[in-house]
């Protein structure tokens, strides 16, 4: 049997994104008088989380992997990556005007959203279509958002608040989601490509059975 993809093994990097991903959301919904410095100083927490798990996950992975299957660890360093850029952005730089913070929110959502889709274009095969289904959503969900922040970054700072809340929820149940599916995966390898092979060592035996 082909050996799981790391990002398959590092289901909980999904989770752990999606629970920081929902608590964010949380957070800013739940303090609608947040100044948008505020906003952007609590987004650069979550970043710098997020991207700080998913190094930790790709870093796992490489120390224990065997051999040099599944060299899929990348994406989740370089999801890690933009996510702690981001985050150190954000914080490093207050003298940059909001405008530009907000972007950075935007690109980060951009990025991250067609990095999910990269690792869905590899793990296709490992998952099944529901779970994909869940990780698609939520990476289009991070691009969409993404786009509607870059193509209208002078929004006032009730409706970036509302947005980035509603986004951040989405996405962090889409992820918890995906995570879920994930470690059923992990768990039982065996039922991950559909059962289609099970099946077929099934039907031969029932067929040498009745000859």
């Amino acid at each position: 049997m082909d050996e799981i993809p790391a990002l398959m093994q590092s289901w909980w990097v999904l989770g752990l994104r999606g629970l920081i991903a929902v608590l964010f959301g949380v957070f800013a919904l739940l303090m609608p008088g947040i100044t948008l410095l505020g906003l952007i100083a609590l987004f650069a927490v979550y970043a710098i989380l997020a991207g700080l798990v998913a190094i930790f996950g790709a870093l796992r992975h490489i120390r224990h992997a065997r051999g040099a299957r599944a060299p899929d660890w990348w994406l989740l360093l370089a999801l890690g990556i933009v996510g702690v850029a981001a985050g150190v952005i954000a914080t490093m730089r207050p003298a940059l005007t909001m405008l530009l913070l907000v972007m950075v929110i935007g690109i980060n959502a951009v990025l991250t959203g067609v990095l999910d889709l990269l690792a869905i274009a590899r793990l296709r095969r490992y998952a099944p279509r529901e779970g994909m289904v869940l990780w698609g959503l939520g990476a289009l969900v991070s691009i969409i958002f993404g786009a509607v922040i870059l193509a209208a970054p002078d929004v006032g700072a009730l409706t970036l608040v509302w947005i980035v809340g509603i986004y951040a929820l989405v996405a962090g149940a889409l992820y918890l989601g995906q995570a879920w599916r994930a470690a059923h995966v992990q768990r039982a390898p065996a039922q991950a490509l559909d059962g289609r092979p099970e099946r077929r060592v099934r039907e031969r035996r029932m067929a040498h059975g009745h000859s």
